[in-house]
């Protein structure tokens, strides 16, 4: 993918060189509490997940951030500025106005508005605070573990989170997280499949305008990223871990429906292209 040479996001918040919450706030008053309310019988989580949110983090010693991450940090800028421009020439033509996310550069673990996750998690968007989050070691394991190396590759995903962004800034990520709280688990699972698959499709359109704009694409580039959305399917990974799929469970689609909802925006660049609510669920 080219993009040397070209400018990076003002959004980006490096916190690699500090180590992630090592506890959470509430100090010894709020450990206190939470002694009383077990031995009263009571249930102590929610006062515990009140703390996290509420309360600063005591954060562990500095880290030395990995200098072999520098240039993969300063892509990841480049293509944040891309979604920027992007998305808010795309957002203005349909008569909306695009707000830029933060994105959140980490090691381990981070607080989000979200809440508190570790590397694990893998990249995510929070709606709450508008930011996307990234342990750029998630990288490494797309190549090692998951198969899937290449720039372009990281820059779908990255795009994939801004398209969250986007279903958050159309009202999207609301109404379905509103009907999410009305139907059966099985029903608001594939709700979330939708909203994964639109923001493939999003990721798409994005890829689609830069190459128009900056000519990105690369010999193989196309190829990084259906490889990279094929890896992260719903029935692949559980094939993996579990040695069989369940259908039901999925939330974020099968590796076909990834690859194909992102080629569809790719090729076609068109934002209102990406309807997934409107489609029977056996026909996405």
């Amino acid at each position: 993918m080219r993009w040397k040479g070209r400018r990076g996001s003002d959004n980006v918040e490096d916190r690699r060189s500090v180590r992630g919450p090592a506890v959470a706030g509430g100090g010894i008053i709020g450990i206190v509490i939470v002694i009383i309310v077990i031995v009263m019988g009571g249930d102590p989580a929610p006062l515990l997940q009140q703390m996290q949110q509420n309360q600063p983090a005591q954060q562990g010693a500095p880290g030395r951030i990995d200098p072999a991450q520098d240039e993969l940090a300063q892509m990841v800028s480049v293509v944040l500025a891309d979604t920027e421009e992007v998305w808010s020439e795309l957002l203005r033509e349909n008569g909306n106005q695009y707000r830029d996310p933060k994105l959140i550069l980490f090691r381990d673990s981070v607080r989000s508005a979200c809440g508190f996750q570790n590397a694990a998690t893998g990249p995510f968007y929070c709606p709450l605070d508008e930011q996307v989050y990234i342990d750029l070691s998630f990288f490494d394991d797309m190549k090692s573990q998951l198969g899937a190396p290449g720039d372009f590759a990281q820059a779908y995903v990255v795009a994939h989170e801004v398209g969250h962004h986007v279903q958050k800034i159309l009202g999207t990520n609301e109404r379905v997280h509103n009907r999410q709280r009305q139907v059966s688990k099985e029903e608001a699972n594939q709700l979330s499949v939708r909203l994964e698959l639109q923001a493939d499709f999003y990721a798409g359109v994005w890829a689609h305008h830069a190459q128009q704009n900056w000519r990105i694409l690369e010999e193989g580039d196309v190829e990084e990223a259906l490889r990279a959305a094929t890896a992260i399917g719903d029935d692949r990974l559980q094939k993996q871990s579990r040695g069989y799929v369940v259908p039901e469970s999925f939330t974020h689609g099968t590796s076909e429906q990834r690859a194909r909802w992102f080629v569809r925006g790719l090729k076609g660049g068109n934002v209102n292209d990406g309807d997934t609510f409107s489609i029977p669920y056996s026909q996405l």
